[in-house]
Protein backbone atom coordinates (compact mmCIF):
# COMPACT_ATOMS: atom_id res chain seq x y z
CA UNK A 1 0.00 0.00 0.00
CA UNK A 2 2.72 2.18 0.70
CA UNK A 3 4.16 1.45 -2.35
CA UNK A 4 1.62 2.23 -4.71
CA UNK A 5 0.78 5.45 -2.38
CA UNK A 6 4.49 6.47 -3.56
CA UNK A 7 3.94 5.65 -6.98
CA UNK A 8 0.91 7.90 -7.17
CA UNK A 9 2.71 10.87 -5.07
CA UNK A 10 5.70 10.58 -7.87
CA UNK A 11 2.96 10.68 -10.76
CA UNK A 12 1.53 13.79 -9.21
CA UNK A 13 4.69 15.29 -8.78
CA UNK A 14 5.73 14.66 -12.25
CA UNK A 15 2.24 16.00 -13.16
CA UNK A 16 2.94 19.42 -10.93
CA UNK A 17 6.29 20.00 -12.15
CA UNK A 18 4.70 19.49 -16.00
CA UNK A 19 2.16 22.04 -15.28
CA UNK A 20 4.73 24.23 -14.34
CA UNK A 21 7.82 24.52 -16.20
CA UNK A 22 6.78 22.13 -19.39
CA UNK A 23 5.94 25.44 -20.97
CA UNK A 24 9.48 26.24 -20.33
CA UNK A 25 10.75 23.07 -21.98
CA UNK A 26 8.72 23.00 -24.92
CA UNK A 27 9.80 26.83 -24.96
CA UNK A 28 13.90 25.35 -25.03
CA UNK A 29 12.90 22.96 -27.68
CA UNK A 30 11.20 25.81 -30.00
CA UNK A 31 14.42 27.85 -29.65
CA UNK A 32 16.76 24.98 -29.93
CA UNK A 33 15.03 24.35 -33.03
CA UNK A 34 14.81 27.59 -34.37
CA UNK A 35 18.57 28.33 -33.87
CA UNK A 36 19.24 24.78 -35.60
CA UNK A 37 17.28 26.12 -38.28
CA UNK A 38 18.35 29.80 -38.73
CA UNK A 39 22.17 28.30 -38.37
CA UNK A 40 21.14 26.26 -41.17
CA UNK A 41 19.84 28.93 -43.20
CA UNK A 42 22.85 31.00 -42.61
CA UNK A 43 25.32 28.24 -43.98
CA UNK A 44 22.62 28.12 -47.15
CA UNK A 45 23.03 32.31 -47.11
CA UNK A 46 26.69 31.94 -46.71
CA UNK A 47 27.26 29.23 -49.56
CA UNK A 48 24.89 31.56 -51.89
CA UNK A 49 27.08 34.27 -51.34
CA UNK A 50 30.02 32.83 -52.19
CA UNK A 51 29.00 30.88 -55.19
CA UNK A 52 27.63 34.78 -56.77
CA UNK A 53 30.77 36.43 -55.82
CA UNK A 54 32.60 33.53 -57.15
CA UNK A 55 30.62 34.02 -60.93
CA UNK A 56 31.20 37.87 -60.68
CA UNK A 57 34.76 37.40 -59.70
CA UNK A 58 34.85 35.29 -63.21
CA UNK A 59 33.27 38.01 -65.17
CA UNK A 60 35.84 41.06 -63.16
CA UNK A 61 38.82 38.49 -64.70
CA UNK A 62 37.41 38.48 -67.99
CA UNK A 63 37.40 42.42 -68.14
CA UNK A 64 40.41 42.28 -67.19
CA UNK A 65 41.79 40.03 -69.44
CA UNK A 66 40.52 42.18 -72.46
CA UNK A 67 41.16 45.19 -70.91
CA UNK A 68 37.50 47.02 -70.40
CA UNK A 69 38.14 49.20 -67.75
CA UNK A 70 34.64 50.61 -67.34
CA UNK A 71 33.15 46.83 -66.68
CA UNK A 72 35.71 45.64 -64.95
CA UNK A 73 35.22 49.01 -62.58
CA UNK A 74 31.75 48.22 -62.06
CA UNK A 75 31.86 44.85 -61.41
CA UNK A 76 34.66 45.36 -58.92
CA UNK A 77 32.20 47.99 -56.69
CA UNK A 78 29.37 45.22 -56.82
CA UNK A 79 31.92 42.89 -55.65
CA UNK A 80 32.81 45.55 -52.92
CA UNK A 81 29.41 46.40 -52.00
CA UNK A 82 27.41 43.18 -51.82
CA UNK A 83 30.05 40.61 -51.11
CA UNK A 84 31.89 42.14 -48.31
CA UNK A 85 31.73 38.71 -46.58
CA UNK A 86 33.65 36.57 -49.51
CA UNK A 87 37.42 36.78 -50.42
CA UNK A 88 36.42 38.00 -53.76
CA UNK A 89 35.83 41.21 -52.31
CA UNK A 90 39.17 42.07 -52.15
CA UNK A 91 40.70 39.82 -55.13
CA UNK A 92 38.19 42.25 -56.81
CA UNK A 93 40.10 44.95 -55.75
CA UNK A 94 43.64 43.19 -56.56
CA UNK A 95 42.39 42.58 -60.47
CA UNK A 96 41.20 46.25 -60.73
CA UNK A 97 44.68 47.37 -59.34
CA UNK A 98 46.64 45.22 -61.88
CA UNK A 99 44.07 46.79 -64.69
CA UNK A 100 45.32 50.38 -63.56
CA UNK A 101 48.56 49.51 -63.79
CA UNK A 102 47.97 48.29 -67.48
CA UNK A 103 46.95 51.37 -68.25
CA UNK A 104 49.74 53.78 -66.14
CA UNK A 105 47.16 54.69 -64.10
CA UNK A 106 49.60 54.17 -60.84
CA UNK A 107 47.75 56.59 -58.48
CA UNK A 108 44.44 54.58 -58.90
CA UNK A 109 46.23 51.52 -58.30
CA UNK A 110 48.01 52.88 -55.30
CA UNK A 111 43.95 53.88 -53.59
CA UNK A 112 42.17 50.73 -54.28
CA UNK A 113 45.59 49.01 -52.87
CA UNK A 114 45.47 51.39 -49.69
CA UNK A 115 41.60 50.18 -49.34
CA UNK A 116 42.83 46.03 -48.76
CA UNK A 117 45.76 47.17 -46.51
CA UNK A 118 43.57 49.72 -44.36
CA UNK A 119 40.98 46.87 -43.36
CA UNK A 120 43.87 45.30 -41.47
CA UNK A 121 42.60 41.65 -42.05
CA UNK A 122 45.71 40.37 -41.33
CA UNK A 123 44.98 37.49 -44.05
CA UNK A 124 46.69 36.37 -47.26
CA UNK A 125 45.40 38.90 -49.65
CA UNK A 126 46.35 42.01 -48.01
CA UNK A 127 50.13 40.67 -47.51
CA UNK A 128 49.38 40.33 -51.24
CA UNK A 129 48.33 43.96 -51.51
CA UNK A 130 51.10 45.45 -49.39
CA UNK A 131 53.58 43.87 -51.52
CA UNK A 132 52.25 44.85 -54.85
CA UNK A 133 51.55 48.57 -53.43
CA UNK A 134 55.27 48.50 -51.68
CA UNK A 135 56.47 48.17 -55.70
CA UNK A 136 54.06 51.41 -56.95
CA UNK A 137 55.94 53.28 -53.87
CA UNK A 138 59.10 52.90 -54.94
CA UNK A 139 58.17 53.28 -58.89
CA UNK A 140 56.73 56.50 -57.58
CA UNK A 141 59.62 57.53 -55.66
CA UNK A 142 58.05 56.91 -51.82
CA UNK A 143 60.39 55.46 -50.02
CA UNK A 144 59.67 56.53 -46.98
CA UNK A 145 55.91 55.11 -46.84
CA UNK A 146 57.41 51.78 -48.02
CA UNK A 147 58.86 51.27 -45.23
CA UNK A 148 55.95 52.30 -43.00
CA UNK A 149 53.95 49.90 -45.03
CA UNK A 150 56.44 46.81 -44.40
CA UNK A 151 58.27 47.61 -41.13
CA UNK A 152 56.96 45.46 -38.16
CA UNK A 153 55.08 42.98 -40.44
CA UNK A 154 55.47 39.62 -39.28
CA UNK A 155 54.76 37.21 -42.09
CA UNK A 156 57.34 33.92 -42.52
CA UNK A 157 55.44 33.44 -46.30
CA UNK A 158 56.21 37.23 -47.24
CA UNK A 159 59.29 37.41 -45.18
CA UNK A 160 61.64 37.87 -47.84
CA UNK A 161 59.91 39.81 -50.55
CA UNK A 162 59.09 42.63 -48.00
CA UNK A 163 63.32 42.39 -47.06
CA UNK A 164 63.82 42.59 -50.61
CA UNK A 165 61.58 45.79 -50.70
CA UNK A 166 62.64 47.12 -47.78
CA UNK A 167 65.97 46.66 -48.77
CA UNK A 168 65.29 49.11 -52.27
CA UNK A 169 63.63 51.30 -50.04
CA UNK A 170 66.53 51.89 -47.13
CA UNK A 171 68.70 51.97 -50.82
CA UNK A 172 66.98 55.32 -52.01
CA UNK A 173 67.06 56.77 -48.63
CA UNK A 174 70.74 56.62 -48.50
CA UNK A 175 70.52 53.94 -45.08
CA UNK A 176 72.77 51.48 -46.72
CA UNK A 177 73.44 49.59 -43.30
CA UNK A 178 69.62 48.84 -43.21
CA UNK A 179 69.90 48.01 -47.00
CA UNK A 180 72.40 45.82 -46.67
CA UNK A 181 71.03 44.30 -43.55
CA UNK A 182 67.55 43.51 -45.65
CA UNK A 183 69.47 42.28 -48.33
CA UNK A 184 71.20 39.45 -46.67
CA UNK A 185 68.13 38.46 -44.82
CA UNK A 186 67.20 37.83 -47.96
CA UNK A 187 69.98 35.73 -48.99
CA UNK A 188 70.18 33.91 -45.93
CA UNK A 189 66.31 32.99 -45.79
CA UNK A 190 66.29 29.32 -46.85
CA UNK A 191 62.48 29.20 -48.89
CA UNK A 192 63.53 33.15 -49.96
CA UNK A 193 64.26 31.32 -53.29
CA UNK A 194 60.54 30.21 -54.12
CA UNK A 195 59.38 33.81 -54.50
CA UNK A 196 62.47 36.34 -54.87
CA UNK A 197 65.49 36.23 -56.88
CA UNK A 198 68.18 35.42 -54.32
CA UNK A 199 70.99 36.23 -57.16
CA UNK A 200 69.49 39.58 -58.10
CA UNK A 201 68.91 40.46 -54.47
CA UNK A 202 72.80 39.61 -54.10
CA UNK A 203 73.67 41.77 -56.92
CA UNK A 204 71.89 44.86 -55.66
CA UNK A 205 74.01 44.08 -52.32
CA UNK A 206 76.98 44.23 -53.63
CA UNK A 207 76.20 47.37 -55.48
CA UNK A 208 75.77 49.34 -52.33
CA UNK A 209 78.18 52.23 -51.35
CA UNK A 210 80.93 50.69 -49.31
CA UNK A 211 80.63 51.67 -45.59
CA UNK A 212 82.53 54.83 -44.67
CA UNK A 213 85.40 54.87 -42.44
CA UNK A 214 83.94 56.21 -39.09
CA UNK A 215 85.71 59.00 -37.03
CA UNK A 216 86.39 58.10 -33.25
CA UNK A 217 83.82 59.43 -30.89
CA UNK A 218 84.32 62.08 -28.76
CA UNK A 219 85.64 60.67 -25.71
CA UNK A 220 87.17 57.03 -27.60
CA UNK A 221 90.21 56.23 -26.23
CA UNK A 222 92.26 55.69 -29.48
CA UNK A 223 95.57 52.81 -29.24
CA UNK A 224 98.99 54.70 -28.77
CA UNK A 225 100.39 53.03 -31.95
CA UNK A 226 97.77 53.93 -33.86
CA UNK A 227 98.82 57.48 -33.17
CA UNK A 228 101.57 58.85 -35.57
CA UNK A 229 104.15 60.64 -34.06
CA UNK A 230 105.20 63.96 -35.84
CA UNK A 231 108.00 63.63 -37.97
CA UNK A 232 110.28 66.48 -37.79
CA UNK A 233 111.43 68.27 -41.10
CA UNK A 234 115.23 68.37 -41.41
CA UNK A 235 117.18 71.85 -40.84
CA UNK A 236 119.17 72.94 -43.27
CA UNK A 237 123.08 74.26 -41.32
CA UNK A 238 124.21 76.81 -42.65
CA UNK A 239 127.40 76.02 -44.83
CA UNK A 240 130.50 78.75 -44.37
CA UNK A 241 131.96 79.83 -47.81
CA UNK A 242 135.48 78.79 -48.45
CA UNK A 243 137.83 81.79 -48.13
CA UNK A 244 139.43 83.18 -51.26
CA UNK A 245 143.08 82.54 -52.05
CA UNK A 246 144.18 85.96 -50.95
CA UNK A 247 142.13 85.25 -47.38
CA UNK A 248 139.59 87.88 -48.71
Amino acid sequence: MDDLLSEKEQLEQIRTWWKEYGGYVIGGLGLGIAVLVGWNYYQGGKLESQLAGSALYETLAEHVESGSLDQAEAVADDLATNYTDTTYAAQGKLALARLYMDRNRDQDAVDVLQEITEQGSGGELELIARARLARILLYQGKAEEVVALLEDQESAAFAATFDDLLGDAYRDLGRYDDAQAAYERVMLDPVAQATVDQQFVQWKAQDLPPPESSEPAPGEVVAEDAVEEPVEEPVDEPVDEPAGENGT
